[in-house]
């Protein structure tokens, strides 16, 4: 089977790594489109993939519309020379646009309910949607669930093993706390109308925090000059491992807020948008993420945790009792790529079927 991805943010790389690296096995064969997006490329290069860099994209509401024309376009081309059989996305406009020109299918992976206007360019053209079972919208006869969060497609216990070296390299001693912040651009069509700490709270948090450990600060946009030192000086690769050895994590970063909770540490997310996706609804009543939009009353309880010495550990084993009924995501990908469109309907006509990927 040939099968054309495109990118569009650096965790869209992590999510299908593993993905590729199965099928690749299996005989299949790739074309990666990706976006000049942060660390995107680098990651892309770091895992080993062959990618067609598609260029940075464009800002505003005015410019992603017109941009989106040029792009299908530009994509249209690679795809019809590539001949793929089948398309795949992370809620990913282009590759339901391609599907429908080039006459093939489109699988749209999703689990962002608040961008309503990148769902509403996606989904009439896409063929199937797959989202986590805890999504809020029944997005109708096209959509299927599975046991899981997409960050599990490379943080299942199965996929991602941490390495203890991160922490030496960085010279911060086993006894020592520290901290990791993410500040994001705020840029993206589903985040226009949303803010998340202001430059104040900023300071604020880490004043708190520094008195308690080390702060490492990972930002999208440019940072302000009294924050620059604090700039994590790792790998891009080598995030999650540091996440898994942090004490704490608070952001406006709600991917890496999920990934911190999924890797065991206490996880704090900062943004007006708490409350309107599923997966953090999950993770809240789990008590693996605590999120906010007001900041005394998440200073609170930054303040709790950093008093409290077992909070490590407590995460730790909700994080093992979470994983018990998900699925390893990466296994049902393959099996749902490989088998569709027969997967699809076994998905809907018997949901449980999916048990025997856990």
């Amino acid at each position: 089977m040939k099968i054309f991805i495109d990118v569009n943010h650096p965790a869209h790389v992590h999510f299908f790594k593993n993905f590729i690296w199965e099928m690749e096995k299996r005989g299949h064969e790739f074309f990666i489109s990706s976006r000049d997006k942060e660390i995107a490329l680098h990651l892309l290069e770091s895992y080993g993939f062959k990618y067609f860099n598609r260029g940075a994209g464009y800002s505003g509401l005015l410019g992603k519309g017109l941009g989106m024309l040029e792009m299908d376009a530009k994509l249209y081309r690679v795809a019809k020379k590539f001949n793929p059989d089948l398309f795949l996305g992370l809620h990913n406009t282009y590759i339901a646009h391609l599907g429908k020109l080039l006459r093939k299918p489109s699988i749209t992976f999703t689990d962002t309910e608040h961008a309503r206007l990148a769902n509403l360019l996606t989904f009439p053209f896409t063929d199937s949607i797959v989202t986590p079972e805890c999504f809020l919208n029944d997005l109708g006869a096209k959509q299927v669930r599975y046991r899981g969060l997409h960050e599990l497609a490379y943080l299942h216990p199965k996929r991602y093993t941490p390495n203890p070296r991160i922490i030496e390299n960085q010279g911060i001693s086993p006894k020592e706390k520290f901290f990791i912040l993410r500040f994001v651009f705020w840029g993206a069509s589903h985040d226009i109308g949303q803010h998340g700490l202001s430059i104040n709270d900023k300071r604020q948090l880490i004043k708190e925090l520094g008195s308690h450990g080390h702060v490492f600060i990972t930002s999208e946009s440019r940072l302000p000059k009294e924050f620059e030192n604090l700039r994590i000086s790792i790998r891009p690769e080598e995030i999650h491992d540091f996440l898994h050895y942090a004490n704490m994590y608070i952001g406006e970063g709600g991917t890496m807020a999920t990934e911190a909770a999924l890797l065991g540490t206490p996880s704090i997310y900062f943004s007006s948008l708490v409350g309107t996706m599923g997966n953090f609804i999950e993770l809240e009543e789990k008590g693996l993420v605590h999120s906010f939009s007001d900041f005394r009353n998440m200073m609170d309880k930054i303040v709790s945790l950093l008093n409290d010495g077992h909070s490590k550990r407590v995460w730790s084993e909700k994080r093992s009792q979470f994983l018990k009924d998900k699925v390893d995501v990466t296994a049902f990908m393959t099996w749902f790529v490989e088998e569709y469109p027969e997967s699809f309907q076994i998905m809907k006509n018997d949901p449980s079927y999916q048990k025997r990927f856990i």
